[in-house]
């Protein structure tokens, strides 16, 4: 089973790794794009590094990486002009198809947890990431069918997705690996230390704030409550309110979703404050974390009390 998972996942990373390298092709294509040199290269390293990275040296994808990161820094990864679903055609979908639109969307999410918590795959440590996988793949071909699409649209759909997120669509793979790396260089400790000597342990309402704010400032800076999470609960979380005799069933819990009021107030996440300006082409580019930088202050405050109430 574990080399029947591992071999799945491969494949579906080569599949993303096509999926890039489509749209290195379509960016090359677009004479219209004064930076399409740069952005087809920028898709096509990230081509390399899903289909192949496996096989290739980690000195070699780590300057492949740097490169991106200098095409980014330098401007040269433009979106250029996406050829666009004609209204006549998608209007016309859309009335025949109804509501049965959002199934595909719907699919994939009960399938992928069906497949994680209720198959062989549930005892593999990446079985929910084949899951989605699979279910992903099923839920395409739905899609394809229910719309009645060819293989031309599904590659004129993909790329268009993928070059119209930009550069912003890769960052939480980025972050994520950014915060394994934080976790074992031993910033947690770090972190307890440095809070340590500036607050005293034993005050169990400072430890609750001190927790809960440490989160959201770490996921805004990091732009994913998941690599925040091992940082902050290692550095505050577990010294200075587990160890005060806070639940660790109820601090785990609400310190991740404090995290997420976090990831409402930073660009760094890009899966949901970038993605949307970028597909609904906002003008203001803080236009989302502007709408829910209230909501994300009040949530915050309330996980405050619910910690302090419910873990002790």
């Amino acid at each position: 089973m574990t080399a029947l998972v591992n071999n799945l996942l491969l494949a579906f990373f080569v599949i993303i790794g096509l999926f890039f390298l489509a749209a290195a092709i379509e960016s090359w294509r677009d004479q219209t794009n004064p930076a399409r040199w740069g952005t087809g290269l920028f898709w096509f390293i990230f081509a390399i590094i899903f289909s192949i990275g496996q096989w290739i040296p980690y000195e070699i994808s780590g300057a492949l990486l740097l490169v991106n990161g200098l095409l980014s820094l330098l401007k040269q990864v433009k979106v250029g002009k996406i050829k666009e679903l004609p209204e006549k055609v998608a209007d016309k979908t859309v009335k025949r198809i109804g509501n049965w639109i959002f199934f595909p969307s719907i699919l994939l999410a009960v399938l992928a947890l069906l497949l994680a918590k209720f198959t062989p795959l549930s005892k593999s440590k990446l079985g929910g990431q084949v899951a989605i996988g699979i279910a992903a793949v099923v839920s395409l071909i739905v899609a394809m069918i229910l719309t009645k699409s060819n293989g031309k649209v599904a590659y004129e759909d993909t790329q268009r997705m993928v070059r119209s997120a930009g550069s912003a669509g890769i960052i939480p793979q980025l972050l994520a690996t950014l915060g394994v790396v934080f976790t074992a260089s031993g910033v947690g400790q770090v972190t307890a230390k440095a809070i340590s000597g500036l607050f005293p342990v034993g005050n169990r309402l400072l430890g609750v704030i001190l927790y809960c704010c440490g989160m959201a400032i770490f996921t805004a800076i990091m732009g994913n409550a998941f690599a925040a999470f091992a940082v902050i609960t290692a550095g505050i979380g577990i010294p200075f309110v587990v160890a005060q005799g806070g639940s660790p069933v109820v601090v785990a819990a609400l310190g991740m979703t404090a995290g997420y009021c976090g990831t409402l107030l930073t660009p760094m996440a890009a899966n949901f404050n970038s993605l949307p300006v970028a597909l609904m082409e906002m003008k203001d580019s803080l236009g989302v974390i502007k709408q829910q930088f209230p909501i994300a202050i009040i949530m915050l405050l309330v996980h405050i009390v619910l910690m302090y109430f419910l873990a002790f």
